[in-house]
């Protein structure tokens, strides 16, 4: 185990590129393969890459928004007190990289963008806290959790195939989340997982010589440093009253509660909401929110820059009908035994590409399902193994770990070869899990 997860700690540290690098090379590959297979011309594909990069510009805001208000809400002195006393908890650095990946795994689980937040803020605390953590491998752990999120309750996939209308209604009806995310066979993989990635991590920190250490001093950021200014002007009361602070605080309140009271579910929009009500009450005062949020802002780059590369990546993809292409033929060899399987291998391929749950579910739910059909596999089936491919190579895939890199202050090369040997792991449980169930 020691001597495979350093061989690729040493090939992404050596040559894996910038995650904008890699933005790069895959959109070069898509064009490619699109000439290559669909038929399109050199210009058309230009253009819908043009086109498809506009397309997720909403989503890359909503990034942006995951990252700054779970930052600003991080550092408010009553969620950095308790992100510490969790931090306190291990006693080693081998405990602490575990504590990090099983808390990620749940809080994932429970709500993607909460768990990208909650793996990168965890991960530095204990950095800080627990003295000869390897600080790459505290951080993979942080993103590692995210393998479960498509299986757990904000699964876009299984939460759209439960919704009407949807793509596929015509053929497999809707079918309710009690089929999917909490199908019995679906809630055994996801949580073996879960409660097997911190063994994993043992076995991998175990006894690890080449270890990366940080200087917490460099993780330190200033936790409601504003006070209220000496000269005390209408302007300087303003930025540091409470009950202005507070009245809006309130009224985030109250439009939470009656979202939720009417029957309301957990989604990106209303996690980034919670996040910034709660920053704005704990925080106190305006100013202090205010210095916060631009502390916090500083880590967008990367989402910035990346995200319309991406979306003219899943433009040609789209588009041009090479995620098609990729999806029937590994239905072309498929069997009712296997076709879960090969789903899963194909949405793994398909992910590199387009890293967007809800844009893979357009591709691949109108081809797959029907073809599952055919071959008597249920759709809450075909619909978990194309949601368990999406989320298994974001391990290998720089898109989704952007915020949290942001966050714990490190680029992909420094976690990628400890989440190559979880896409290895995972990939081995959930192709068995599929066969098996």
């Amino acid at each position: 185990m020691q001597r495979l997860t350093n061989f690729f700690v040493r090939i992404a540290r050596n040559y894996l590129p910038d995650a904008y690098l890699f933005a790069i090379i895959l959109t070069f590959l898509a064009y490619i393969l699109a000439l290559l297979l669909t038929g399109k011309g050199p210009l058309e594909l230009v253009k819908m890459w043009g086109d498809g990069m506009w397309g997720i510009l909403a989503f890359a805001m909503q990034m942006t928004l995951i990252l700054v208000t779970g930052h600003a809400l991080a550092s408010s002195k009553p969620v950095h007190a308790v992100l510490k006393a969790l931090a306190g908890l291990p006693k080693s650095p081998v405990g602490g990289i575990m504590l990090v990946v099983f808390v990620a795994a749940i809080a994932s689980w429970l709500q993607w963008g909460f768990g990208l937040v909650v793996g990168a803020l965890l991960a530095r605390e204990v950095a800080k806290a627990v003295k000869g953590v390897d600080y790459g491998m505290l951080v993979a752990a942080g993103y590692s959790g995210f393998v479960v999120w498509h299986a757990g309750i904000s699964g876009s996939i299984p939460l759209a195939l439960a919704t009407s209308p949807n793509i596929v209604e015509k053929i497999a009806g809707v079918v309710p989340v009690s089929e999917t995310i909490f199908a019995s066979w679906n809630l055994i993989l996801a949580w073996f997982i879960i409660l097997t990635l911190p063994v994993l991590f043992y076995f991998m920190a175990k006894g690890k010589q080449d270890v990366v250490t940080v200087d917490p001093a460099l993780l330190e950021e200033p936790v409601d440093a504003v006070a209220p200014a000496a000269e005390a002007t209408f302007a300087t009361r303003l930025e540091n009253s409470i009950i202005l602070n507070m009245l809006l605080g309130l009224m985030g309140v109250v439009y939470l509660v009656n979202f939720f009271a009417k029957g309301g579910s957990l989604n990106l929009n209303i996690v980034i909401l919670i996040f910034l009500v709660a920053g704005i009450i704990l925080h106190l005062r305006p100013i202090n929110y205010v210095k916060a949020v631009n502390n916090a802002i500083k880590g967008a780059g990367g989402i910035a820059l990346q995200f319309p590369l991406y979306g003219g990546i899943q433009g040609i993809m789209v588009t041009s009908g090479l995620a098609a292409i990729i999806a029937n033929w590994f239905i072309s060899f498929s069997t009712t035994t296997t076709f879960p399987l090969f789903t899963f291998y194909a949405g793994g391929l398909i992910n590199l590409f387009v890293p967007s749950g809800g844009g893979q579910w357009i591709v691949q739910g109108p081809i797959n399902i029907p073809a599952g059909a055919a071959l008597g596999v249920p759709a809450s089936k075909v619909a978990m193994s194309i949601a368990w491919g999406d989320a298994w190579t974001n391990m290998i895939q720089p898109f989704w770990a952007l915020p949290l890199l942001a966050i714990a202050k490190l680029g992909i090369k420094d976690i990628m070869g400890y989440c190559t040997m979880v896409l290895i792991y995972t990939g081995i449980v959930i192709s068995l899990g599929l066969l098996i169930f």
